[in-house]
């Protein structure tokens, strides 16, 4: 995702920025509600991460003015302000989501990933990589002709790593992807996985479809090994 961050303390929009990064997000920072709106009417952004209370142009109000230009980016409103009509206030404003300070990072992430989810629904087709195909509908995992059983983990894994065949898949973004944050990522949890992938996908079939790359995570060849 392409999140645009609209914060005035400067403290916080740079980490929530460099968290953003971390999960292999792109992330923009703009610290005033006028340099937000230019940002938001002009770049072509999946999110915008919005402080309610920003000075001058507040996000209430910048909220509104993208809507009245037609701009339909998903809005993430951030306030210290958590009462339930300061929430449909904001709803009301435009935005589609409403979380209060202080705030849970991986809830941050969370909330993102469902509104890029419902924005922006994928298409059901079927993932291939040279003869090595996978059908998100009926998870069925074929080499050629031969299907491949593998657990709800691994498929899911292999899915990730297949949608972005040739591309390096951090272990944050597997961890962040697979297991929604929830196991720790100093574990060897995903190397175990990754192994078990390995031993189903490309050792019976003499294959190397899936690299490690050393200090930064692992690739599935674009010609499926």
């Amino acid at each position: 995702m392409r999140v645009l961050v609209v914060e005035d303390e400067q403290r916080l929009a740079e980490l929530v920025a460099r968290g953003l990064r971390e999960a292999g997000h792109a992330a923009d920072v703009r610290h005033t509600g006028e340099d937000g709106l230019l940002a938001a009417i002009g770049g072509d952004y999946d999110a915008v991460v919005l402080d309610g209370m920003l000075p001058g142009l507040d996000g209430l109000d910048l909220c509104r003015q993208l809507r009245d230009r037609g701009v339909r980016v998903p809005v993430l409103m951030l306030t210290a302000r958590g009462t339930v009509p300061d929430r449909v206030e904001g709803l009301d404003a435009g935005a589609d989501d409403y979380l209060s300070k202080p705030f849970s990072f991986d809830e941050l992430l969370a909330r993102l990933r469902a509104l890029h989810r419902r924005t922006n629904p994928d298409p059901v087709t079927v993932l291939r990589a040279g003869d090595l195909r996978l059908d998100p509908v009926t998870r069925r995992v074929f080499r050629d002709d031969a299907e491949i059983a593998l657990s709800a983990r691994e498929f899911d894994i292999l899915a990730l790593l297949i949608s972005r065949a040739g591309q390096c898949v951090t272990r944050y973004q597997i961890l962040d992807e697979v297991w929604d944050g929830e196991t720790d990522l100093r574990s060897n949890v995903i190397d175990v996985y990754i192994a078990s992938v390995r031993s189903k996908v490309d050792k019976p079939f003499d294959r190397h479809a899936i690299t490690t790359l050393r200090g930064a995570g692992y690739r599935l060849e674009a010609d499926g090994g």
